[in-house]
């Protein structure tokens, strides 16, 4: 080592720069937000009232963060489940020795780099109610024409498919990764044995696949809970009455629209504590399907 790293504090001023970013934008936030969710905060800060364990207890008695917590639940599946299934086949379908085949995976791959707020503001205007391209298409093939700004259910599911299409470029990515790293041998073999292609895929490819599924399992159920607040923001803003109001969200309202700063950080706190054990059961749970070999 001291040949490598002649300079012993060479290693530590490397990783700084790293560790001073963790500790200044997640660590010391996290503390704070920690301290004052045992406070009753003034709207411009300059006084608190302790209230110990308050804010907790109102979460846990409140019907409206138990609506935002099944609101969430309910998202955060529905999410994973679609985007991760159509990543999946289209992964698939664009890991064929196809003519031009780099093209479609590029344009496969370009959702992913458009910020929430713009794929929020594309989803709006394909989902308009008067004039948008989607609202035309299911007037044109059933007659109906509902408004997702009015409809708090129809409000759900368009957000539903808009964050599972943001997704759709990173999933395919890594499902393209995998799919490329499988040996031809081992679906040839499985071939040779009489098996179809259906059987091929479930009992010799997927499993391989399945470090990845896991992996990509754990970002998007991540994602779901902490990373659709700029397109809900710009497309429903948590309406209609409060049908796509998940907890990211609800904390945003109650913490800058209310300016319940204490509040909101014991929701902070909550929303923490609640994906970190839904991880937990994952690793534990879905970690023991993975196949490493």
């Amino acid at each position: 080592m001291e040949g490598r790293f002649p300079n012993r504090t060479l290693p530590y001023a490397l990783v700084l720069p790293s560790i001073a970013i963790v500790a200044i934008f997640l660590i010391l936030p996290s503390l704070q937000a920690l301290y004052l969710s045992f406070f009753e905060v003034s709207p411009f800060g300059n006084r608190r009232i302790f209230v110990g364990l308050g804010n907790f207890r109102e979460i846990l008695t409140s019907d409206s963060y138990r609506s935002s917590l099944r609101l969430s639940l309910v998202f955060a599946v529905a999410v994973v489940v679609l985007s991760m299934s159509v990543s999946l086949g289209m992964a698939v379908l664009a890991s064929k020795p196809l003519r031009g085949i780099g093209f479609y995976r590029t344009l496969l791959l370009w959702p992913y780099a458009l910020s929430p707020a713009v794929a929020g503001i594309v989803w709006a205007l394909l989902f308009e109610p008067s004039s948008g391209l989607m609202t035309y298409l299911l007037r044109l093939t059933t007659g109906l024409s509902p408004n997702w700004m009015m409809n708090a259910n129809y409000a759900l599911l368009v957000i539903i498919l808009a964050a599972a299409w943001k997704m759709l470029g990173f999933n395919i990515v890594f499902f393209l990764a995998g799919l490329q790293n499988i040996p031809d041998e081992m679906v040839e073999a499985a071939q040779m044995d009489g098996a179809s292609r259906r059987q091929t895929f479930w009992r010799v490819i997927f499993p391989i696949l399945s470090p990845m599924t896991f992996f990509l399992f754990i970002m998007n159920s991540l994602y779901a809970f902490f990373e659709v607040f700029g397109l809900i923001d710009v497309m429903t803003q948590g309406g209609p009455g409060g049908g796509t109001e998940v907890l990211i969200y609800k904390l945003y309202l109650d913490g800058f629209i209310s300016i319940r700063w204490g509040y909101a950080s014991a929701q902070s706190i909550v929303l923490f504590i609640l994906v970190s054990a839904l991880t937990l059961l994952q690793f534990r749970y879905a970690g023991r399907r993975v196949f490493y070999a």
